[in-house]
């Protein structure tokens, strides 16, 4: 059941949450969940690398470009609930400071479900450095022994991992799948705003097809023709397997 659900997703650069969890995002809001989105980074240094083929180029026109972008993309994919943190890139300095910043927006949201980047991506070290600050902030933001004013512990969420590029290089391991047949025009649209990263683009839509295939083989629903897939952080409990 997917109305009512609370659903944050971190995401260290500007695409990042289009690219990976774009389907689900959409699928969510659409069904009435309540998506809230972080942005710690444009990605301005490591991941606009077509943008800066234009010579003359600055850093700010850069990160003006990246904001457009993605506002766009979030727009198109019915994202209202979005903050940018604004932080640098290659690497991303995460300090206690957005550790505690992180923690409040946790206990804030409380959300039953939190995708993230995966614990190791072997093309982008910011990927990594940021599931390990979301898995400590998830750990710090239900316990009841880390204080933080105005705020109480969260409940536990299920945490899920996005599929990062490159998958099996950096031996990604699929948990979950999930059917975006009926948004994927959505995503592709949301992924044609990035033209810093246009190369990604034709990527993103045949793993949406590559995991619709594997997600039908695997249920035996004929109807599913596009898929994100995710890493499952934790084991799935419940009163029955499903």
């Amino acid at each position: 059941m997917i109305q009512g659900k609370k659903l944050l997703v971190v995401s260290a650069h500007a695409a990042d949450y289009v690219w990976r969890s774009g389907g689900v995002i959409a699928k969510y809001i659409e069904e009435g969940a309540e998506v809230h989105v972080v942005v710690l980074s444009y990605g301005v240094r490591g991941e606009s690398n077509d943008l800066w083929n234009t010579p003359g180029r600055t850093a700010d026109e850069v990160k003006a470009i990246r904001d457009k972008e993605t506002r766009a993309a979030a727009e198109i994919l019915g994202i209202t609930n979005i903050e940018f943190w604004d932080l640098p890139d290659y690497p991303i300095p995460l300090t206690e400071a957005d550790s505690t910043r992180l923690v409040r927006k946790m206990r804030e949201v409380n959300p039953d479900i939190l995708i993230s980047h995966d614990r190791y991506d072997i093309m982008n070290p910011d990927h990594c450095d940021v599931q390990d600050f979301v898995h400590r902030c998830s750990v710090m933001s239900v316990s009841n022994g880390v204080e933080l004013e105005g705020t109480k512990a969260s409940k536990q969420m299920r945490i899920y991992s996005f599929e990062p590029h490159q998958t099996e290089m950096s031996n990604f391991v699929p948990g979950s799948f999930v059917d975006i047949t009926s948004v994927y025009d959505k995503k592709v649209a949301a992924m044609k705003c990035f033209e810093a990263q246009s190369h990604l683009i034709e990527y993103y839509t045949h793993r949406a097809f590559l995991r619709g295939n594997h997600a039908r083989r695997l249920s035996d629903y004929k109807d599913y023709k596009y898929a994100e897939c995710f890493a499952n952080f934790f084991p799935i409990v419940g009163p029955e397997l499903y």
